[in-house]
C-alpha cells in the first residue's frame, strides 16, 4: 500500500473531486454517506495523503470565475483582471478558468453552474434567484467551495462574499447628490434613480439604499424612479430622452444616479436636454469612457471598488477554504471609493 497517495490520487480514484476529498479528510459536512464510504475505501487502498497545513506543490487547484454573459463594461473589466492576476495564480498553485454564462434567464444560468462539477472552488456573480440559490447549494453539499463576488447571493450556502457593501454604495450617492442639490433656490427638487432590469443583489442593494438616506435625511428631496432602462448605452440614452420629454419636468431634475450599466448614455441625454451643469450624475464603475465623463464634467462622481484586490481575495479565500486554514472566511472587504476629476489618477 502506497503511503504518498495525494488528495487528486484519491479524488481519481473515487470518481468524486479534490474538495469532496477534503471535506471527508477534515470531517466536514456535505458529502452524503456513500460518497464517504467510497473515499475511506479508497484511502485504505491507496494510503492517506500526507499532513494537510502546508502547500500542496504536486498539483494546482482548479478555481472557476464565472461571471454574467451580458456584454457590460464592468463584467469586461472582472474578465480583464482575472486574467491579469494568471500570474499570481500561477504562484499559488491555482488554476483559474472563466466562464460568462446568460444572466437573463436565471434558470439557463443555474443549469449552466451545474455542470461546474470538476473544480475545487467558485467565485461567482449571479443573479439572486431560486434556481441559482438552489445549484449553488447542490456544488457546495458535493465539496465545492463557493464565494460571491461583487454581487451577493444570500440565503445559498455560498461560503462568504467579497466586494463592496452596496447598500452603502447607494446611500453615498443619495448622500452626494442631495448635498449638491439647492432645491429651496432653484426649485430643482427631483433626483431620478436609473437602472436596468436586474437581478442582481448589489444594484437592487444600491437603489434601496438610495432611496434610504433621501427618506431619512433629505425628506424635500423626490426620487423619481426612471422606467427600467436597456443596459446598451446609446439605447439607454435614447430611453431617458424619451422619459425627460414626457415623464418629468427637466427643471425640476436636481441629478441623477445610475446604479448599473449605461452610465455614459444617461450623461450624454442630460447633455441633450440642457441639463449638464445643473444635474449632476453620479455613477459607477471606472471604465474609459467614464473616466473621460469625469474629467470632462458629465459625471459628478464615480463610485467604485478595488476590482484586483477583490479578485484576488476571492481567489486566496478559495485557496484557504480547500486548505482548511482556520480563519479562511476572515475577508477584508473593500472600500466604496469616491472619484472626482479632482482626485482621478
Amino acid at each position: 500500500m502506497s503511503t504518498t497517495a495525494t488528495i487528486a490520487d484519491i479524488a481519481a480514484r473515487a470518481g468524486v473531486g479534490t474538495a469532496t476529498v477534503d471535506r471527508v479528510l477534515n470531517k466536514r459536512p456535505g458529502v452524503n454517506a456513500d460518497t464517504v464510504q467510497r473515499v475511506l475505501q479508497v484511502m485504505v487502498e491507496i494510503g492517506a495523503p500526507p499532513p494537510r497545513g502546508r502547500p500542496r506543490r504536486d498539483s494546482n487547484f482548479r478555481f472557476a470565475f464565472v461571471l454574467p454573459g451580458d456584454d457590460t463594461p464592468f463584467v469586461d473589466l472582472v474578465e480583464r483582471q482575472i486574467a491579469q492576476s494568471a500570474g499570481d495564480f500561477r504562484h499559488q498553485h491555482i488554476t483559474e478558468v472563466t466562464y460568462r454564462l446568460d444572466a437573463s434567464d436565471g434558470t439557463l444560468f443555474a443549469a449552466g453552474l451545474a455542470q461546474l462539477t470538476d473544480c475545487d472552488g467558485i467565485a461567482l456573480m449571479a443573479p439572486d434567484v431560486p434556481p441559482v440559490k438552489l445549484a449553488i447549494n447542490e456544488l457546495v453539499r458535493t465539496g465545492i467551495h463557493v464565494v460571491t463576488l461583487f454581487s451577493d447571493v444570500a440565503g445559498s450556502m455560498r461560503e462568504t462574499h467579497v466586494g463592496a457593501d452596496n447598500l452603502a454604495a447607494g446611500r453615498t450617492a443619495g448622500l452626494l447628490l442631495a448635498r449638491m442639490a439647492n432645491a429651496a433656490a432653484t426649485g430643482r427638487d427631483t433626483l431620478l434613480l436609473a437602472s436596468q432590469a436586474t437581478r442582481l443583489s448589489a444594484e437592487i442593494d444600491r437603489r434601496i439604499g438610495f432611496a434610504q438616506v433621501l427618506e431619512e435625511r433629505f425628506p424635500k428631496l423626490h426620487v423619481l424612479r426612471v422606467p427600467d432602462l436597456p443596459s446598451d448605452a446609446t439605447a439607454a440614452g435614447r430611453a431617458l430622452t424619451r422619459f425627460l420629454k414626457k415623464g418629468v419636468d427637466p427643471d425640476r431634475v436636481a441629478g441623477l444616479y445610475n446604479v448599473g450599466t449605461g452610465s455614459a448614455g444617461l450623461a450624454r441625454a442630460l447633455e441633450a436636454a440642457g441639463l449638464a451643469g445643473v444635474a449632476p450624475v453620479a455613477a459607477h464603475d471606472l471604465t474609459e469612457a467614464h473616466r473621460v465623463l469625469l474629467i470632462s464634467g458629465g459625471f459628478a462622481y464615480l463610485l467604485t471598488q478595488d476590482i484586483h484586490y477583490c479578485v484576488g481575495a476571492a481567489a486566496r479565500v478559495l485557496r484557504a477554504l480547500c486548505e482548511n486554514v482556520r480563519g479562511a472566511l476572515n475577508v477584508v472587504q473593500p472600500r466604496v471609493e469616491i472619484l472626482t476629476a479632482e482626485n482621478l489618477h
